[in-house]
This record gives structure tokens, C-alpha cells and sequence, in this order.
């Protein structure tokens, strides 16, 4: 059972969530009014993911993320914009937001978004109810540890969100070929690519943040100008490889 938190001040609102995500038995829904609403709830109880208005009384959506963030807390945020948001979309995804969803909604656009992020959340984001395989992948400095879902950086760790984790290992799978924007978005996130570039561009803005020596002039995830970004194969640090041969 997947708890879901819906956070909108408009009562119509949730409840059209909550008939949409109501034909899976899988999915407890709890409902706020606002943000601080939802970080007192999230406080008290294992939420799996967080469908987050942007304007709402008392916290709005992009401090309550912002919040969420600071904290440590790495639940998948789905944040609900209006059309006219796109500015706030970009600030939503620049907090840390794994996705968003333009009013008015789309029945089957919501289950399918909510559904790719509980499943990377689950696999990648440290919940219990994750049962993965062994697997370990390398590239340069960079390890990934599927099963123990960490990620260590020239045998630093570092901090990923379900979604940063689950880019890295589709780039790590695919070292030195080339995916355009709605490609990876298409392979990553599981959804309909369309309006997804900016999603795509700011998480791997985020994700060299966190793996390259210099973001600003990355050696490892790069642009191909026109085409897209790729992962460039590197040679794994003898101190790394060694761990092979023991």
C-alpha cells in the first residue's frame, strides 16, 4: 500500500485526484490544504508521493518544496501548475520536483505520472518495500549500487533523489551514444514526452551538480549541441577496480 499525499486548498480539486487514482488498491490517499499541512503529515507518516498545488494560502507549493528539500527529504514531488505557470514550473524543478501537471488534468496523464514515480521511488528512493537485485555500475570515478541505492563519487557519496538516480544509472547503462530530450524523458520517466525538454535539462543540470569536478564544464554528462546528451565512458580508477580482484 503506496500512501499519497494531495496537497490543493481547492476541495474539488482533490477529490477529482482521488477518483482518479481511487481504481488502484494500492494507493492510500491523505489529503492537506496547504504546505504546511503537508510537512506536518509528511513529519507523522511514510508518504510515497506528494501531488503539490504551486498557489496556495498560508505555504505555497515552492516553499513547501523548498522546505521538503532543506530537510533531507527526497519523496517524489509532483507539483500541479496552471498553464500560465511556466515560470513557476522552472523554479518548481530548480527545488527539486520530479515532475509536474498542468491543470486541467488529464485522467490518464495523472495515473500515469504518479505511477512511474512511486515505482522510481521504490526502487531508488530507500523504501522498504524495494527488493532489487544486486547490481553495481561504474564509470570513472562514479559507482552505483542499485541494491544499496547509493552513489559514491571518487569514493565520496553523494545524495541523489529517486528520479537524479534513475537518470544516472539509464546514462551509466548507456555510456557514449547520444539521447535527445524526449528520448531520455520517453525511456526515464515512462511518459508521454511532450513539453518535457525543460524537465529533462534541469535535472541534468542538477545531476552535475552532484558527479562532475566543474558542472560548469562537465567532462562525464554532456551536450551534444542539436542531438541531445550522452555519458562519456571513462576508465574506472585503479583504487575502484581493484575491489574486482578481492
Amino acid at each position: 500500500m503506496y500512501n499519497i499525499l494531495i496537497c490543493d486548498d481547492e476541495a474539488d480539486i482533490r477529490s477529482a485526484l482521488k477518483i482518479y487514482l481511487a481504481g488502484s488498491d494500492d494507493y492510500n490517499i491523505i489529503e492537506a490544504e496547504n504546505g504546511s499541512q503537508a510537512l506536518e503529515i509528511i513529519k507523522k507518516q511514510n508518504i510515497h508521493l506528494l501531488l503539490m498545488d504551486i498557489m496556495m494560502p498560508v505555504m505555497d507549493g515552492l516553499r513547501a518544496l523548498a522546505r521538503l528539500r532543506e530537510d533531507g527529504n527526497n519523496i517524489p514531488v509532483i507539483l500541479l501548475t496552471a498553464k500560465s505557470q511556466d515560470t513557476d514550473k522552472i523554479m518548481g524543478l530548480n527545488l527539486g520536483a520530479d515532475d509536474y501537471i498542468t491543470k486541467p488534468f488529464n485522467h490518464v496523464e495523472v495515473i500515469a505520472r504518479v505511477k512511474s514515480q512511486i515505482r522510481r521511488y521504490v526502487r531508488f528512493g530507500g523504501s522498504a518495500d524495494a527488493q532489487p537485485k544486486s547490481d553495481i555500475l561504474r564509470n570513472g570515478g562514479i559507482e552505483l549500487d542499485v541494491a544499496a541505492k547509493s552513489v559514491t563519487v571518487n569514493g565520496e557519496c553523494v545524495n541523489l533523489t529517486p528520479t537524479e538516480m534513475m537518470l544516472l544509472k539509464f546514462f551509466m547503462e548507456n555510456t557514449d551514444k547520444v539521447f535527445p530530450p524526449k528520448q531520455i524523458y520517453r525511456l526515464v520517466w515512462g511518459d508521454d514526452p511532450l513539453g518535457a525538454e525543460n524537465t529533462v535539462t534541469v535535472h541534468i543540470r542538477h545531476l552535475r551538480e552532484k558527479i562532475e569536478i566543474d558542472p560548469a564544464n562537465p567532462e562525464l554528462l554532456i551536450a551534444s549541441w542539436g542531438h541531445g546528451y550522452k555519458m562519456v565512458s571513462k576508465k574506472v580508477p585503479e583504487k575502484i577496480s581493484r575491489r574486482d580482484d578481492t
